[in-house]
C-alpha cells in the first residue's frame, strides 16, 4: 500500500515537470520568434569591359610591280591591305593621309613629284588620264558595306549608290584625313581593307621625270565609333 502511493506520487512529479518542460519550449518559441524566421541581403557585382580596337595585321610596305620609263611612261599598281579587329558593337571608321603633297616624290631629287590624281575631296569614276605623271589610290574590303560611301557607285558615278566594282572608284592623295572604312558592327575575328596604288605616266609626261625612286607615306587611323 505504501510502496503503490510512492509510484503514484513519482508519476505525478513526473507529469508535472513534462508539462513544465513544453511549458518551457511553448514560451520560449513565443519569445524569441527570430529564431525561425529568414532574412536576405541583395547585392550586385559590377565589371566594366571596355572597347577595344588595334591593327591585327597591319599594312604592309609597297613596292610597285616594275620600273617606268620616265619618257615612254606606262602604268605601274601596287597592293597592301589592313585587319582591324575591335569588340565595340557600333564598329569604327578608318581614315588615311599623306605626309607631302605631292604625296609621292622623288627620294633623291626632292623637289620632283607626281601629281596627286584627280580630287582631294571625292573619287572620280574610273582612272582618268592626264599629260602629268599621277598617283592614286582606290579601296575594297572583305565586307563590302564596310566601304564609305565615296567608294561605292551606280554604274557612272562614285560616292552615290550602293554598288561596288573593283578599280573603279579612284582618289588623289591628301595630307588631310580621308574616310576609306565605315563599319557598323564588331569586327571580333578581323575585317580587312584592300588598299590598291597607281602610278600612271604618259608619253613625255609635263613636268620631265627625273630617274629616282619615288616614294609617298601614308598613315591609316581607326577609331571606334
Amino acid at each position: 500500500m505504501y510502496g503503490h502511493k510512492i509510484a503514484s506520487h513519482t508519476s505525478r512529479i513526473l507529469m508535472l515537470a513534462s508539462g513544465a518542460l513544453m511549458l518551457a519550449v511553448m514560451s520560449f518559441s513565443v519569445l524569441e520568434p527570430t529564431v525561425s524566421q529568414a532574412v536576405t541581403s541583395i547585392f550586385s557585382v559590377r565589371q566594366q569591359i571596355t572597347g577595344e580596337i588595334s591593327f591585327l595585321v597591319p599594312a604592309a610596305n609597297i613596292t610597285m610591280n616594275g620600273a617606268l620609263a620616265g619618257i615612254t611612261g606606262g602604268n605601274a599598281t601596287g597592293t597592301t591591305y589592313a585587319v582591324i579587329q575591335t569588340n565595340q558593337a557600333t564598329g569604327y571608321t578608318m581614315d588615311i593621309s599623306f605626309e607631302n603633297s605631292p604625296a609621292m616624290k622623288g627620294e633623291v631629287t626632292n623637289s620632283t613629284a607626281l601629281r596627286n590624281y584627280g580630287s582631294s575631296t571625292e573619287p572620280t569614276y574610273l582612272f582618268f588620264s592626264s599629260s602629268s605623271a599621277q598617283f592614286a589610290y582606290t579601296v575594297s574590303a572583305s565586307t563590302t558595306s564596310d566601304l564609305d560611301q565615296s567608294f561605292l557607285n551606280n554604274g557612272t558615278a562614285c560616292n552615290t549608290g550602293a554598288g561596288y566594282t573593283a578599280n573603279t572608284c579612284w582618289m588623289g592623295a591628301s595630307t588631310t584625313n580621308f574616310r576609306i572604312v565605315s563599319r557598323a558592327s564588331a569586327a571580333s575575328t578581323g575585317a580587312t581593307t584592300s588598299l590598291q596604288f597607281k602610278v600612271n605616266v604618259p608619253n613625255t609626261p609635263v613636268p620631265a621625270l627625273q630617274s629616282d625612286f619615288y616614294t609617298a607615306t601614308a598613315t591609316l587611323t581607326a577609331v571606334t565609333q
